[in-house]
């Protein structure tokens, strides 16, 4: 062999061993790409299924302040009458109501997650669970008055918006009677969303009625 074929096989050897280097360089660039468009995929999915989730627990919470609104509603209406917003007892899972209630506040306790806390609140009835909807999310409550205890919330030492002043006048209007409008008291709504991909969301409301 003589000294121009003995270079001219180097040089094959050398193109091979560069276009090897460019293959991997290229397959490892291809790589990286699909993972990068599987990861973007994978972040508008989760995107995605949180804003399901987010419109799914407004569904509980709009159900749960419905339901508050009617109750105190018919306890107005009694004969004789129970001032509004003053559901008193607790009422469990079919105590001939829709939806279970909670008139003292109930809170995990030191160490303890909401997850936790949550499975104590089933086992106890006070869960009220809706129907999946469309998106596969399932959507459950539970709805408590922010109360020390049970019964009139003048006694129960509950959470409530402080008494507003009214002047109305008389007839006359020779001079004005001042009158004061009832408080509210505070209901706290806890949702909880099990969404895709077994993820569960919790979200609170806190509401005056």
């Amino acid at each position: 062999m003589n000294a121009q074929s003995h270079l001219y096989s180097r040089q094959q050897g050398l193109v091979l061993v560069l276009a090897l280097i460019v293959l991997a360089a290229m397959s490892l660039a291809a790589v990286g790409l699909m993972r990068g468009v599987l990861g973007s995929n994978r972040v508008a999915g989760n995107l995605a299924n949180q804003q399901a989730a987010g419109q799914a627990a407004d569904v509980g919470v709009e159900t749960a302040i419905a339901w508050l609104e009617q109750r105190t509603q018919e306890l107005a209406s009694n004969a004789p009458p129970t001032p509004a917003n003053r559901l008193y007892n607790n009422i469990a899972v079919g105590a001939g109501q829709p939806y279970a209630y909670t008139a003292t506040r109930q809170d995990p306790v030191a160490g303890q997650s909401w997850e936790a806390f949550w499975q104590t609140l089933v086992t106890n009835n006070l869960v009220n669970t809706l129907a999946t909807d469309a998106a596969g999310n399932r959507v459950s409550f539970v709805v408590h008055r922010l109360c020390a205890a049970t019964g009139d919330p003048t006694v129960a030492r509950c959470e409530a918006s402080p008494a507003v002043p009214l002047s109305v006048q008389n007839s006359s209007k020779s001079s004005s009677i001042k009158l004061r409008q009832a408080s509210q008291v505070y209901y706290r709504i806890t949702v909880r969303v099990q969404g895709a991909r077994n993820a569960a969301s919790f979200i609170q409301a806190i509401v005056a009625i």
